[in-house]
């Protein structure tokens, strides 16, 4: 998982000026001024030299913008073969300065960035290696060089630091309390797996990333489905999915995942079905809110059924599934997943597939068009669904809540008579207040009679006895 890197061009010559350099700041004496890394539970005290930003490469390791790479193919398989060329740096460059959840477009908290070095000059050192690469300040550097600075102030690492080292220290800075910007969404799964790599165990883990366990397993899980989605997007035209078009769907995801546990103990179909919808719901751009409406109800009165289009529930579920699945080499079978789970994952696989292309720059206009209209038909098909789902699930919020203010009301008088006993045990019972309240409890159950015999011609055992027990208390 960890990526070894092999040392830039002209590696040996700017090893020598940083040589040189901290010789200088040594030589003049007095405090010098130094940085703090955490490395292998120690913390070192690393010097700070100022090094010219045109010998500094950028970190084509680092985890700021590991998803982001993600989005332009070309480049950053460029990246991945040559990642110290003119081209990849500024693929780097670009990325450091793009939105994360959209890298089209410039980030305005880069902007931020650059005013505030703009206004108050550079606060904290970068950190670099013996070679140049900048492990920290990756940004900075970019924002500085659009300022027209000409040099950078930073912390040199040990020259024996491997790139295993490189990425701990990185991560370690980057998980204190304290920094300006934290990993995005994905990159900060994609970190966890890469610790997950080394051997470390999910508490580890968990510690290093101050979660509890269950998040980091919560992480894992959406991190592996997000794979799992991205490699069924492809079509046969080389479109896919990218990790960084998840970006924005952090919380969906996350309520999916305890959605999805809590139900695959009791119905494992019914939490199947379920992920799918509210995965093509995240695709189609739904809100976290009109997603939440896609649950156990939304399954059992069946909405979507009722708005897909025939085009796409037909690919979805007409094929006759097979009762068992064979396993490789082991001679096994297993219970074939359910017609309506495979109905939904190949409702969802279309507009993966949709989505991908859609997304894709360099396809046919014919092609994402046709993408395009199939996506659109599914998200009015999930609108509708949703919209009326929503309205029903109001209605029976409605009708429950007499019930559950007289539930709340019954707990109440409960909890009244401990602290009755306790009063009157204790001596500070007061008997007029006490009455004053009881009064206005035959007021409201008076009240609640009359509204609770209207339009019931057959009343129930406990409106019946709320009728008489009230009449009877009017003939006193």
């Amino acid at each position: 998982m960890l990526r070894e890197f092999p040392p830039p061009p002209r590696a040996a010559e700017f090893s020598e000026l940083i040589k040189k350099r901290l010789e200088e700041v040594r030589a003049v004496g007095g405090t010098r001024e130094t940085v703090t890394v955490d490395w292998n539970g120690q913390q070192a005290h690393v010097e700070v030299i100022d090094l010219p930003l045109s010998g500094l490469y950028f970190n084509p390791g680092t985890h700021r913008i590991r998803a982001q790479r993600s989005h332009d193919a070309v480049r950053d398989e460029m990246l991945e073969k040559d990642p110290w060329s003119a081209e990849s740096q500024d693929y780097l460059r670009y990325l450091l300065q793009a939105r994360p959840t959209n890298p089209d477009v410039r980030d305005v908290e880069f902007d931020k960035l650059k005013e505030d070095l703009k206004a108050f000059g550079q606060n904290e050192p970068g950190l670099v290696t013996h070679y140049g690469v900048l492990v920290n300040g990756n940004t900075r550097a970019v924002a500085l060089g659009e300022l027209g600075a000409q040099s950078m102030r930073v912390g040199v690492l040990p020259e024996s630091f491997t790139w295993a080292d490189i990425y701990a220290v990185e991560l370690s800075l980057q998980l204190r309390q304290d920094q300006r910007r934290d990993y995005t969404f994905i990159n900060r799964l994609l970190a966890m797996e890469e610790q997950a790599s080394l051997g470390k165990t999910p508490e580890q883990i968990a510690k290093e990333f101050r979660i509890k366990t269950t998040t980091y397993h919560q992480a894992r899980w959406i991190l592996s489905t997000i794979k799992d989605l991205n490699e069924r997007s492809k079509s046969g035209g080389g479109a896919a999915l990218r990790l960084v078009d998840w970006e924005a769907a952090q919380e969906s995801l996350k309520e999916l995942q305890r959605l999805y546990v809590k139900l695959q103990s009791l119905d494992r179909d019914q939490a199947e079905i379920l992920k799918e919808w509210r995965l093509a719901a995240i695709l189609l751009d739904f809100s976290k809110t009109d997603i939440r409406h896609i649950d156990q109800d939304f399954l059992k009165e069946d909405y979507l059924s009722r708005t897909l289009p025939t085009s796409l529930a037909a690919e979805g579920g007409a094929a006759a599934q097979p009762k068992a699945v064979a396993v490789p080499g082991l001679g096994l079978a297993v219970p074939a997943a359910s017609s309506r789970v495979s109905a939904a994952r190949a409702l969802n696989d279309q507009i993966l597939r949709a989505t991908a292309i859609a997304k894709a720059p360099d396809l046919p206009d014919s092609e994402k068009a046709k993408a395009q209209e199939l996506f659109k038909e599914a998200q009015d098909a999930f609108n509708e669904a949703i919209d009326q789902a929503g309205r029903d699930g109001r209605v029976r919020k409605r009708k429950q809540l007499a019930p559950a203010r007289l539930a709340d009301a019954c707990a109440s008088i409960d909890q009244c008579v401990i602290e009755l006993v306790q009063a009157r045990t204790s001596q500070s019972f007061d008997e007029e207040a006490f009455d004053e309240a009881v009064l206005k409890l035959r007021e409201s159950l008076r009240k609640l009679a009359q509204q609770s015999g209207r339009g019931i011609p057959n009343p129930g055992d406990g409106v019946s006895w709320l009728l008489a027990a009230v009449a009877a208390e009017g003939t006193q």
